[in-house]
């Protein structure tokens, strides 16, 4: 039988998962129940920033607009599960199209869209490189922007709310427990995904895309087919981020989609650690606990934030990950 190696990384993961599955029992018995809900947001994030981190630490390819996969997955979910309380169609030609609450049926469809938008921006964006490639990923993502402030029939600037959150055989998403449970299992399921797929053959060539594109393309690898299945598969997996955050918070605005939340999850896999897979993990909670325990005292709590992210940059150039639990350099 296979066994896992004792080493810093093994008991640093196993360590953090456990933390995890403990929480809600911990902070039932501390009374603080909000950390559940604040964990659970962290989930989400954690989980854009993973999806992140398959394009950015593995393919080398600096994205200003993965927010826009994120809002695009939050708008899917939102408007479905509107028109399906309401019982009214989203569209009646040349198909009708109704809306529906079921987390089955909508969380699919989220991810499917954000998927295909990522298939139509990486097409057209991954024919650049570069500081080209940074600004016209921005640029997209800022055309959904004000494509989704010019939305009135859904709330325009000021968003729009449900009206109660998806439903799940089995399960009662009201219950912010069962809720935060879900979200860990995804983050799972995801973090799992990724680890076989940079490990695969297909990982293989990513990172030898991000070290030499030339070379790849000169030993016969399609380099453009595979670095625009990585641009997808990370748009899925914030299209998934954004089906949870609009059931987290009940509520979706088109500011999940303005660039400055693309720089928030660039920060939260820069400060985990890139090229990690779990460290944008531990990057998502460490930006998220700082802003929620920091602005308790100033609402200048970016001020803080800044220094500390010097700090990392420069004496943990794997991130905070990278000092937990790395050895000897080795990495992922």
């Amino acid at each position: 039988m296979h066994k896992l190696p004792l080493n810093r990384k093994t008991l640093s993961v196993t360590a953090g998962a456990g933390l995890l599955l403990a929480l809600p029992v911990v902070a039932g018995a501390a009374g603080e129940p909000y950390l559940v809900s604040l964990f659970s947001r962290i989930l989400i994030y954690a989980l854009a920033a993973v999806s992140l981190d398959l394009m950015l630490g593995f393919g080398g390819l600096v994205s200003l607009g993965h927010a826009a996969f994120f809002g695009i997955g939050a708008y899917t979910v939102c408007i479905l599960s509107v028109h399906g309380f309401e019982g009214t169609p989203i569209l009646t030609w040349p198909v009708k199209i109704g809306g529906h609450q079921s987390g089955l049926l909508v969380w699919p469809a989220a991810v499917l869209l954000s998927a295909a938008a990522a298939a139509v921006i990486g097409a057209l964006s991954l024919r650049t490189s570069g500081m080209h490639f940074i600004m016209i990923t921005l640029a997209f993502a800022q055309m959904l922007y004000y494509f989704f402030v010019s939305l009135e029939a859904y709330g325009g600037d000021d968003g729009i709310s449900l009206f109660a959150r998806n439903t799940v055989p089995g399960m009662d998403l009201n219950d912010d427990t069962q809720f935060y449970y879900l979200c860990l299992a995804a983050l799972a399921v995801f973090l799992f995904f990724s680890c076989r797929l940079v490990h695969s053959r297909f990982g293989m060539v990513i990172r030898g895309c991000k070290e030499n594109k030339r070379r790849m393309e000169s030993l016969g690898f399609p380099t453009f087919r595979y670095r625009l299945v990585c641009f997808v598969i990370a748009g899925a997996g914030a299209g998934l981020a954004g089906a949870l955050i609009a059931n987290q918070t009940e509520y979706v605005s088109p500011g999940l989609m303005h660039w400055t939340r693309s720089g928030e999850i660039l920060i939260m896999v820069l400060l985990g650690g890139m090229g990690t897979l779990f460290g944008p993990v531990l990057g998502a909670a460490t930006l998220l606990l700082l802003e929620a325990f920091l602005s308790i005292y100033t609402e200048h709590w970016m001020m803080y934030l800044g220094p500390f992210l010097v700090l990392v940059v420069l004496f943990a150039k794997r991130g905070i990950y990278g000092l937990i639990a790395e050895e000897n350099g080795n990495h992922d």
